[in-house]
């Protein structure tokens, strides 16, 4: 009877844990690391920044663009570092949430991040692309908790617009 009653006890434990970690605020979590989302830059060309159906929100590729309104330029493995393009991954990842909260107004209201494709500019040789996106995942996982982990692609390519160093794509489920 003991053992039934502690592993009645572990579950609804393990269970109090998970709901408390799907609680987090990404809103507050963006105040608490200094990061003030801005309103999205309108598309250069025929498109939109992000299409939601149902609950689900698809979001065009970002690049890592600074707060100067200027990107990070740079084939990864010659003029970028490994830590530079994770940076450039985090930098991204700030991009796709601007636009996220552009089309759906509170971070809260997201249920899970769900895919990611992540596109590193990279010289041949270079192997690292999942630790580059890695940059974008961990963000997202800061920011969103358990629910910021997704499913994954990374993958090298030979050339992005205006040599930025990585674009990212997502789709997020929503409450």
């Amino acid at each position: 009877m003991m053992k039934g009653i502690g592993l009645l006890l572990a579950v609804v434990i393990f269970f109090q844990v998970d709901t408390i970690a799907q609680k987090t605020d990404p809103e507050k979590k963006l105040k608490e690391l200094g990061i003030v989302l801005k309103k999205p830059p309108v598309p250069v060309a025929n498109y939109v920044p992000a299409v939601q159906v149902g609950k689900m929100v698809y979001l065009s590729g970002q690049g890592p663009l600074n707060d100067n309104g200027e990107f990070t330029k740079g084939k990864v493995g010659d003029e970028i570092t490994l830590e530079q393009g994770q940076a450039a991954a985090r930098l991204a990842g700030i991009r796709l949430l601007e636009a996220l909260k552009g089309q759906i107004g509170d971070l809260n209201k997201v249920k899970r991040i769900v895919k990611v494709l992540g596109m590193v500019n990279a010289v041949p040789t270079f192997d690292q692309h999942p630790k580059v996106i890695n940059g974008f995942s961990d963000f997202m996982v800061e920011v969103f908790g358990a629910n910021g982990k997704h499913a994954r692609s990374a993958v090298g390519v030979g050339s992005l617009p205006a040599n930025i160093p990585v674009e990212i794509e997502m789709i997020v489920e929503l409450k």
